[in-house]
């Protein structure tokens, strides 16, 4: 019933704010999904060109989230989902250093030394990369698979790299995010991680540094298995 003219006001949990008419829904606790994202949609909200986002292909029954960092549109994988704009910004930090982990289809030649160089890093086109660990698994003809741990996360970062490398990327896939796993997470399937589980992987030094709220009720419960 009072209409606050000054943002410096100390609010409770108990407290009922309404923003042009709208209520303003309580704090929930923090929350992170995994979602295998298929190749062909945008990580994003809304895209200008009318194209189908992550948000259109994931089940309409899970809370509002935010995506941690993207994957271009023909990159499929691991996606990382949360309901909470502070861990999302703090997952993203170079700082942070979480190796993010592909599998590259690529067709080429592939030199195996010029993969262990690139553990000193590479510039490309005025750009550098930082330290990459890039090994070959296996070769058919003139295509081979590749796995690669990075830690940078800049746009289309892999595909330029092996670019440089003489390689054409065909497939590439998002396997792990720091301590979360795609595994066997089917294509199109989202799963959310345990409290529990998420507190430990997070530890308390990111927990702190993201403000993130593990005593808050979840409003919005989602199930403890994959869904498409």
């Amino acid at each position: 019933g009072k209409v606050l003219d000054s943002p410096a006001f100390n609010v409770s949990a108990t407290d009922v704010i309404h923003l042009d008419g709208t209520e303003i829904p309580p704090i929930e606790r923090t929350r992170l999904f995994l979602f295998h994202k298929p190749a062909g949609v945008v990580t994003t909200n809304r895209d200008p060109e009318g194209r189908r986002t992550v948000f259109d292909v994931l089940p309409s029954d899970l809370p509002r989230l935010l995506t941690i960092g993207r994957l271009d549109i023909n990159t499929e994988g691991l996606l990382l989902l949360t309901n909470d704009g502070g861990l999302s910004r703090v997952l993203e930090l170079p700082a942070t250093g979480w190796l993010r982990r592909y599998r590259a289809r690529v067709h080429g030649k592939v030199e195996e030394s010029a993969l262990a160089g690139l553990r000193e890093g590479i510039a490309v086109d005025g750009v550098f990369y930082g330290s990459i660990e890039a090994s070959l698994d296996r070769e058919q003809g003139t295509n081979a698979w590749l796995t690669l741990g990075l830690r940078e996360g800049k746009n289309r970062e892999v595909k330029n790299i092996l670019g440089a490398l003489g390689l054409d990327v065909t497939r590439l896939i998002r396997i792990s995010y720091g301590p979360f796993q795609l595994e066997d997470l089917p294509e199109g399937h989202v799963l959310e991680i345990k409290g529990r589980v998420l507190r430990e992987q997070l530890g308390e030094r990111l927990i702190e540094e993201a403000g993130a709220n593990f005593d808050a009720e979840i409003q919005k419960p989602f199930s403890n298995k994959p869904v498409r």
